[in-house]
């Protein structure tokens, strides 16, 4: 398996909840487990994330409070924003924001994106994006 440079790890408050809602509802893959820890490694279509239930000696810099991840989005560039979007109405799970249409400039170019935003089970931003 290859690791990307850059993995987020995030602290969650039930791991089986988690593990659930990205895998049974969004369609990541469980690339591992440490049931021990409490700790999954996920993937989607290249993205990759790592949850691990919060415990007393982990690496918690402060109180946890709910939303998780103030102030960060997770841009998860996907194949079909459709079929991960009719998954969650389906099952009426509140989205952030419905999908819409945006454009986003960098220096010359002009990027056109099609995306939304839910929130995880902890309140985790995510921000699916199909170019």
């Amino acid at each position: 398996m290859k690791f990307n440079k850059l993995i987020p790890e995030l602290t969650v408050c039930d791991i089986e909840k988690t593990k659930s809602f990205y895998i049974d509802i969004l369609g990541f893959s469980l690339e591992y487990e440490r049931k021990e820890d409490k700790f999954i490694f996920l993937s989607y279509e290249g993205s990759q994330l790592m949850f691990e239930e919060f415990h007393q000696s982990g690496w918690n810099v402060d109180e946890l409070i709910r939303p998780f991840g103030r102030g960060v989005n997770f841009s998860i560039e996907v194949s079909c924003i459709e079929r991960i979007r009719n998954c969650l109405v389906a099952m009426c799970y509140p989205l952030y924001k419905d999908i819409m249409i945006n454009e986003y400039k960098a220096n010359e170019t002009v990027f056109v994106e099609k995306e939304f935003l839910v929130q995880d089970p902890d309140g985790y931003l995510l921000r699916f994006v199909q170019g």
